[in-house]
């Protein structure tokens, strides 16, 4: 009985087990290079987020934040021995349902500096931010990318004030200079302009044209202590997004 039903199952000539072997083989392909074989047919492709009053769209449909902060993300990346962090965070983020990443596009002067000095960068340390940006996209991942601090770590605004002062052309030794000094706002004009023209060395895309950046931060918790009134931190950001 048994083998007779088999027989009916196999046409009697045994071809049922290379038709079991052949499925095996190809669910062990999609599930050791599925993510490679999507990437490569542009299945994970992402659409610009746009805004439709007070609600954030994507493709006609609202879209949430559900996110997290990864500051380290272009840092860990730089050196080979911790580089496999990035895809790990982010592929947690994206079994979590997260769907954005806020990290640093920033680290200037010192170690793993992104701009070693003004106008000057490190084209090591900027293909770690491409790297980041290509695995966020992998993942589905849309990133904040903030590309100053208010504080000292990763250089920050006192580090463009000292480059101003050993060139001899800072107006004041404040950091809060950084905010209304010419040739500071100029250093950092060109930093913004050189990122978001980058064109991506594993995707191809310049920054300002890809969707997998959701939003750009100009300076990471900016305080401008020399004035309370807010107005100097206003016209700083107007310097930069001019209507």
């Amino acid at each position: 009985m048994v083998k007779s039903h088999m027989n009916r199952m196999t046409g009697g000539n045994g071809m049922l087990y290379p038709i079991i072997g052949f499925a095996l083989c190809v669910a062990f392909i999609y599930m050791s290079f599925g993510d490679l074989w999507i990437d490569l047919h542009g299945e994970t492709k992402l659409s610009f987020v746009e805004r439709n009053g007070t609600q954030f769209m994507v493709d006609g449909k609202p879209f949430y934040i559900n996110g997290w902060n990864s500051y380290w993300l272009m840092d860990h990346g730089v050196d080979e021995s911790s580089r496999s962090r990035i895809s790990a965070m982010l592929q947690a983020g994206a079994k979590m349902g997260l769907t954005v990443c806020r990290t640093w596009a920033f680290n200037d002067g010192g170690y793993n500096a992104l701009q070693i000095s003004p106008g000057r960068f490190d084209e090591r340390v900027f293909r770690s931010l491409d790297n980041v940006i290509a695995e966020a996209r992998k993942h589905g991942i849309r990133l904040i990318l903030s590309l100053v601090n208010n504080l000292q770590a990763y250089g920050g605004k006192t580090q463009y004030v000292q480059w101003a002062w050993e060139e001899g052309v800072g107006l004041s030794a404040s950091n809060d200079s950084f905010f209304y000094d010419p040739s500071i706002l100029g250093y950092f004009k060109n930093y913004v302009k050189t990122v978001l023209t980058r064109k991506n060395t594993f995707t191809g895309i310049e920054y300002r044209d890809d969707p997998t950046i959701f939003a750009w931060e100009l300076i990471n918790e900016p305080r401008c202590m020399t004035d309370a009134s807010g107005d100097t931190l206003q016209v700083f950001c107007e310097f930069l997004n001019p209507h």
